[in-house]
């Protein structure tokens, strides 16, 4: 295959990634950047000096950006700086005419060249990010564009109708109340469709993920606006701080999640490298786990913990001293499945931070209907097995279905084994995660 067709491939793969809904976003968004910058091109730019420092400003956010939790961009000052510039009533009582309006001079920009100001200096932001690899992701930058675009275009026309300063602050609060709204709702849109999980459900973690900064950011762009009215440009560098403290402690709790996440990685991959297991069970249990997780409505917090601990359920194998045939844990006694779950519960557990990971881990071994539980012999210690949680019910039929199939793409085995699993759904599996298994293999692509 030559470099030319091999370069196309790659091409076509990157726009499969985009979703319908995505696209039409970034259309929109486009087509918003063509009629600002054709206005302000042919009306000219209006107070020019404030428009630079303001582009400045979100370019430098761009360039801060990050990425939080759940693969989510965001650039929190470059928001906030824009947002500011849209809500921009005045710049300053100095120089200001007799006349005008709040002693101050007044902002001059239309809702256009907001939206034009903002995309250059979004696009004078991404530029380093480009130049080392790093290109920004198209349907974030488009977002934080037509949110922006909404608060303009919904706050300056108020400017001309003589507001008195305190329902100026009341329109203000409602408009930024209504891009925060805006954002969430167009993010779990597009999520809903890139990871097939039902909106609802999404949004959730949207709201759950983005409402604190998204606070914090309105709250930093309204205080721009009203301070660079009060105290002119030299309020942007005062006021932006707390929007970069707030950033430095989502990053470092972005940081944080993501070396625990590779941490857990790495230590899924010591039961295959010691030869317990086949190399890439543990990530191909967790992936199907992730799948059939999002396919019963888990929320983003319960997805992350089902990912931890089906990465870690096989971890109690090291404890053997006589390696299972393949690492096929399905094959081994009830009893001899318990201790393989509770000892990797309990290595688990030395970590000290992922305690609901281990109690997963721990019941992800136990049938689905529980009944009385022989732990000792009849009339000893005969008692209810506790009932597993929805994650471990997830993890016990991901790692069933993938002991027995493997990495085989075989269409005819996988259908077998799904057979198996519902025949033994009565007690050993739970019907509905066996379903769901059937849903999420059925997406795969043929080979």
């Amino acid at each position: 295959m030559s470099s030319t067709q091999i370069r196309a491939r790659r091409e076509r793969a990157a726009w499969q990634t985009i979703d319908s809904g995505q696209l039409l976003l970034i259309a929109t968004a486009g087509l918003f950047v063509i009629v600002a910058i054709t206005e302000v091109a042919a009306a000219g730019l209006r107070q020019p000096n404030v428009a630079i420092i303001f582009g400045v400003l979100i370019a430098l956010g761009e360039l801060f950006r990050m990425v939080m939790p759940g693969n989510r961009e965001v650039a929190p000052i470059a928001s906030a700086g824009a947002m500011g510039y849209a809500l921009l009533v005045g710049i300053g009582p100095e120089g200001a005419p007799p006349d005008a309006p709040l002693g101050v001079v007044p902002a001059e920009h239309s809702p256009l060249q907001v939206v034009a100001v903002t995309s250059v200096g979004m696009l004078v932001g991404s530029l380093p990010h480009v130049l080392v690899g790093r290109s920004p992701r198209p349907d974030a930058m488009a977002r934080r564009l037509f949110t922006v675009a909404i608060v303009a275009l919904c706050f300056r026309p108020m400017l001309s109708l003589g507001l008195p300063w305190q329902l100026l602050l009341a329109v203000m609060g409602l408009v930024v109340v209504l891009s925060c709204f805006t954002d969430v709702l167009i993010a779990a849109m597009i999520r809903a469709e890139a990871v097939r999980a039902r909106f609802g459900i999404a949004l959730r973690d949207e709201i759950d993920a983005k409402m604190a900064l998204c606070a914090a950011t309105s709250a930093t762009a309204m205080l721009i606006a009203v301070a660079t009215t009060a105290m002119g440009e030299a309020a942007l560098l005062i006021f932006t701080v707390p929007i970069l403290v707030t950033q430095f402690a989502f990053r470092r709790y972005a940081g944080i999640r993501a070396t625990y996440l590779q941490t857990v990685r790495a230590l899924s991959r010591v039961t295959e490298v010691g030869g317990y297991v086949e190399t890439g069970h543990s990530r191909r249990v967790s992936r199907l786990s992730v799948a059939m997780g999002r396919e019963l409505g888990m929320s983003e917090e319960e997805l992350l913990e089902l990912e931890y601990a089906a990465l870690m359920h096989d971890i109690g194998q090291l404890s053997l001293g006589d390696p299972i045939p393949g690492g096929a844990t399905v094959l081994a006694s009830p009893a001899e499945q318990r201790r393989i779950a509770e000892l990797g519960a309990e290595v688990i557990k030395q970590t000290g931070v992922l305690d609901r990971v281990a109690h997963i881990v721990q019941l992800s071994s136990h049938p689905y209907r529980t009944g009385p539980e022989t732990f000792g012999g009849p009339g000893e210690d005969e008692r209810p097995a506790p009932a597993p949680p929805l994650a471990g019910r997830i993890i016990k039929v991901a790692n069933a279905y993938d002991d027995l199939v493997g990495d085989s793409a075989d269409r005819d085995r996988g259908a077998a084994v799904l057979e198996r699993l519902r025949l033994d759904s009565a007690a050993e599996y739970d019907p509905t995660v066996v379903e769901a298994l059937s849903r999420v293999v059925d997406r795969r692509p043929r080979p």
